[in-house]
C-alpha cells in the first residue's frame, strides 16, 4: 500500500483550443492523462505542500504543448515539454490518428500526485508470495521424484534429491505424491518472494526508497 503513496508525474489538466480528430476532448485527455511521465522527485513538490499554495509554478507544476496536424499519427514523443528531462517513458503510445487536415492544438499540465488517488499516478506494481522451505529424507525413487517435479527444480543422486531453486516451486505437491511423503514442503516463517515492477516513471530502488521513507515518516508522525 505505501508504494501507492509514492508520487509520480501524470497529466492533471488539458486546455484543447482545437480537436478535429475522431476522439472527443474528454477522451483526448483521458489518453494523455494515463502516458506515463519520467519523474524527477528531486526538482518537483506536490501542490498541497508548493510554496505557491496551489496556484502553480515551475516547482509543483510542468506545461506540454501539441500543435500538430494531419495526417498523421499522434504519438507520445509529440508532445513538447517545458523541462528537457521530465518526457513520455513510452515514445510510440498513439494518443490518435489524424486524417488530413485534422488538426490538434492544446496545452496539458502534470503535476506530482499518488496512486491512492489515481492510478494514473501509480509508479508500478507491487506482490510478494510466500516461499516453501523442504524436508527430504532418501528415496529409493529418487530420479522419478527429480523428473515429477514441473518446474524442474530437483536434481536426484543415488537415493538423495536436492533442491536447486526453492525460490521457483509452484507447491503443486508432485513431488510429495511421488516420494510417497519423503519430501515434507511448509511454508517459509523467514522469507518470502518481494516483487516490484516499475511503469517507467522512477526506478525500482527509488520507488522502494522513497516508499520507506514516507512510511518511516508515517510512523514518526505516530508516534
Amino acid at each position: 500500500l505505501v508504494v501507492n503513496h509514492v508520487p509520480t508525474l501524470a497529466i492533471e489538466n488539458v486546455a484543447i483550443s482545437k480537436n478535429s480528430s475522431a476522439l472527443y476532448d474528454e477522451m483526448l485527455a483521458h489518453r494523455l492523462g494515463l502516458i506515463p511521465l519520467k519523474t524527477d522527485l528531486k526538482s518537483y513538490v506536490q501542490v498541497a505542500d508548493c510554496k505557491c499554495k496551489g496556484e502553480g509554478c515551475s516547482q509543483c507544476t510542468l506545461n506540454f504543448t501539441l500543435r500538430i496536424k494531419g495526417p498523421k499519427t499522434v504519438y507520445a514523443e509529440d508532445l513538447i515539454s517545458q523541462d528537457p528531462k521530465i518526457e513520455p517513458i513510452h515514445k510510440k503510445i498513439v494518443i490518435v490518428k489524424l486524417l488530413e487536415n485534422q488538426e490538434i492544438e492544446l496545452l496539458a499540465t502534470a503535476v506530482l500526485g499518488q496512486g491512492r488517488d489515481h492510478m494514473k499516478f501509480s509508479p508500478g506494481l507491487m506482490y510478494y508470495q510466500g516461499i516453501a522451505d523442504f524436508s527430504i529424507k532418501d528415496m529409493d525413487n529418487a530420479e522419478l521424484v527429480a523428473k515429477s517435479c514441473p518446474v524442474n527444480i530437483l536434481e536426484a543422486s543415488g537415493k538423495k534429491v536436492k533442491v536447486t531453486d526453492k525460490a521457483a516451486c509452484i507447491l503443486c505437491n508432485e513431488c510429495v505424491e511421488k516420494s510417497e511423503k519423503k519430501i515434507q514442503i511448509t511454508p517459509s516463517e523467514t522469507a518470502f518472494i518481494f516483487t516490484l515492477e516499475s511503469w517507467g516513471q522512477l526506478e525500482p530502488k527509488e520507488i522502494i526508497t522513497e516508499a520507506i521513507d514516507l512510511y518511516n515518516n508515517k510512523l514518526d508522525q505516530f508516534s
